[in-house]
């Protein structure tokens, strides 16, 4: 519910947004201009003598004000000549003609009307209400991906768009509330929603005496010109008309003649409130605020850019599921929870090859969970996990109405995650939880799938087709991204001495006359999914260089059966294979200089080897890595050893289990640097681990008794991005 209430505003008012943000960002320097070209208001100065000062150079002054913008002007009439200009406040010198320009007078009906009137500031004020629903919600989203409210200035990991879209809308975020509460206050108010005054002047006439000058008057000698904001003159052929005075502290009447104060109404609570808003609003008279409001307002047309471009690809990614049978008629409910739609592409795939095998299913999200008709015979849950351990957008009231249901029928829980995350498949994890409390039959036993896994999802629908009796194939494949053709140019093998054959791989994009093409952007720890001659699912692996070297590198261990590891094994430079990427900003090294601890082995050295030569600032980053035999598998020895030499690379850590040393694993010399680690760790380092899932669940073995003196654990330092994974 929380995404639909920030994407459906967000989808349908971005144009009207984003216009009032940029008008806005115009007019936030509009305080700033005025306070370098408005004289200084110097405290000390007595209305009556810049009464007086002004006096003397007109035949007649209708008023002074001291305006918004900080300009201190008169509105005078000489003879048939009336005008307004701008004096100094400490002389009452003439500074010439005041006027709002045409530009400003433009923009700021647009801002606050969109140049229609009535109907045009209903709308903005509308639009003011939507934005402070969007940066709250916003907000709320956020801080359910990250972790909670605590987590909130954590990095934030995902697509370029979700990075852009959460820093930016932290970043905004109190700007965006602050000017989002105001402008509908004053929009209100513009409508007599919010009355402007509470109590009225009492009338009140002068004695009729003569009028005395402007600067004799003791109640204008009293008044500071730092806090006028307005001083009417008495018309000239009314001897009974009074000055006005109009100061922060409320109105007063002022004798003309005698120059006492015949009345004063202090300025309410309401008049405070409308001052201070429009000052909060506008950032006139607070020309540094006016700034802030402005960058606040700058984000928006990229935070709605963004946020469409995320809407737009989730709504994209969605499957439309074909031959979906309705509840009331399916002896199998399938029911998917997912935030980034991912998700449904397995479950179309599931729906799907049910169907073929005879049975009735229906599909829908978890939120739209109905009571089973008598013919329902099961209930198939796929469900992701949002942020840590949260309920995705799809299923954010499933447990509500899980409650509610009366019949019971077998059911699987199949989880979707990122073991990168400290909550894997956490909502899942919930979710079955609750199903077991609550007594329903399990049909299958919860499975987790780590990052999209056709092979583990292919696993549980052969296991899922045992227990329903009959074969079931899920072979998924995601919408097939587009492909180039990569050129193996250079190739280095390792390991074959070991019995375990590991080759690093170069490759380019083939060009014209023999010129390398342009190839896709990426970094090291991205992947490349490779397509196996006449196989349809990719095989991924982590990238150990960057675009901007020309050169797309992998390392591979030759795998006994594996498709794409034997294809990749048996190239030859000029072979070609078809490729592509896909980001992996999950790892990916913090930025600032904090220390790196880089942590592999086998092949995982391969994403390592790259952050360590992109490291050109010499920031302390320290490897450990573990192979088999120092003479067969030592990768990337050279390279390393220059990398050492150029302060690329702080430290190396060698681990070989078959070495002359009798033997040892990377673990083993994390357990050995223990000081050293909880020293850098002590410091903020980042730990990035990347290589077979039994050497991380050891490494996590080691480190754990490492980091808990310093009051931390494993899973806090996950949840913080200064403990990420790429296993496999």
């Amino acid at each position: 519910m929380l995404r639909r209430i920030h994407a459906l505003p967000g989808v349908v008012l971005a144009l009207g947004l984003t216009v009032m943000a940029l008008t806005g960002v115009a007019l936030s320097v509009q305080p700033a201009l005025d306070r370098l070209a408005s004289p200084a208001i110097p405290v000390g100065t007595s209305v009556a003598a810049l009464a007086e000062a002004v006096a003397a150079r007109h035949q007649g002054i209708d008023s002074i004000r001291v305006r918004p913008d900080g300009a201190v002007t008169v509105a005078f009439t000489d003879g048939e000549t009336r005008g307004v200009e701008r004096v100094d406040p400490a002389t009452g010198a003439g500074l010439g003609p005041y006027h709002v320009s045409e530009t400003t007078r433009v923009i700021t009906n647009l801002h606050r009307a969109f140049l229609t009137g009535d109907a045009g500031r209903a709308a903005t004020g509308a639009g003011a209400l939507a934005m402070l629903v969007l940066t709250v919600s916003g907000t709320l989203l956020l801080a359910r991906r990250l972790g909670g409210a605590g987590a909130l200035l954590q990095s934030i990991r995902g697509t370029p768009a979700q990075r852009w879209h959460g820093e930016l809308g932290r970043f905004a975020a109190a700007g965006l509330v602050l000017s989002s509460l105001t402008g509908a206050w004053m929009s209100a108010s513009s409508f007599g929603l919010i009355p402007e005054h509470e109590a009225a002047a009492p009338m009140v006439s002068a004695n009729g005496g003569a009028p005395a000058p402007a600067g004799t008057l003791a109640a204008l000698r009293a008044t500071d010109v730092a806090s006028l904001l307005e001083l009417t003159f008495p018309a000239p052929d009314d001897p009974t008309d009074t000055y006005g005075l109009r100061t922060s502290r409320g109105e007063a009447q002022i004798d003309a003649a005698t120059g006492a104060e015949l009345s004063f109404t202090p300025a309410t609570t309401l008049d405070r409130l409308n001052g201070m808003i429009r000052t909060l609003h506008t950032g006139q008279g607070a020309w540094v605020l006016g700034l802030v409001l402005g960058l606040s307002a700058a984000a928006v047309p990229v935070l709605g850019a963004t946020g469409i471009a995320m809407w737009w690809r989730r709504r994209a990614a969605r499957p439309r599921i074909a031959m979906n049978a309705p509840a009331r008629a399916a002896d199998t409910v399938l029911l998917v929870g997912s935030e980034g739609n991912s998700t449904w592409g397995f479950a179309a795939t599931l729906h799907d090859a049910l169907t073929r095998a005879g049975h009735h299913v229906h599909t829908a999200a978890m939120n739209d969970l109905q009571p089973f008709s008598a013919v329902t015979e099961r209930l198939l849950l796929l469900a992701a996990t949002h942020g840590d351990g949260a309920a995705p957008a799809s299923a954010t009231v499933f447990l509500s109405r899980l409650a509610r249901q009366e019949r019971r029928v077998p059911v699987a829980v199949l989880g979707f995650g990122d073991r990168c995350f400290p909550h894997f498949c956490g909502y899942a994890e919930e979710v079955s939880a609750a199903l077991t409390a609550n007594g329903w039959p399990q049909l299958l036993p919860m499975k987790r799938i780590d990052r999209r896994s056709a092979q583990e999802f292919a696993q549980w629908g052969r296991d899922l087709g045992t227990v329903l009796g009959h074969d079931l194939k899920l072979e998924h494949v995601a919408e097939p991204p587009k492909t180039v053709a990569l050129e193996l140019v250079e190739r280095e093998d390792y390991g074959v001495a070991v019995g375990a054959p590991v080759a690093i791989l170069r490759f380019r994009r083939p060009g014209t006359d023999g010129k390398a093409g342009r190839l896709p952007s990426f970094e090291p720890g991205d992947l490349v999914g490779i397509l196996p001659p006449g196989h349809p699912m990719p095989r991924f692996y982590s990238l150990a260089s960057s675009s901007c070297y020309g050169m797309l590198e992998i390392c591979v261990r030759l795998r006994a059966g594996g498709l794409c590891s034997t294809f990749l094994h048996a190239l030859a430079p000029g072979d070609r294979v078809e490729a592509f990427i896909r980001a992996n900003p999950t790892f990916r090294p913090a930025a600032g200089r904090a220390p790196l601890i880089l942590i592999g082995a086998g092949a995982g050295i391969g994403p390592l080897a790259g952050l360590v030569r992109a490291n050109a600032a010499g920031r302390p980053v320290h490897l450990y890595w573990g192979g088999r035999s120092p003479s067969s598998d030592f990768l990337y020895e050279h390279e390393l050893a220059q990398h050492l030499a150029e302060k690329r690379l702080t430290s190396l850590q060698t681990a070989f289990s078959r070495g002359p040393d009798g033997g040892a694993y990377v673990q083993d010399r994390i357990a050995a640097d223990a000081p050293r680690l909880r020293e850098l760790i002590r410091q903020g380092a980042q730990i990035l681990v990347c290589g077979g899932r039994d050497m991380a669940q050891a490494v996590t073995w080691a480190l754990d008794p490492i980091v808990r003196p310093l009051g931390l654990d494993l899973p806090t330092l996950k949840s913080s991005g200064r403990y990420v994974e790429d296993v496999y």
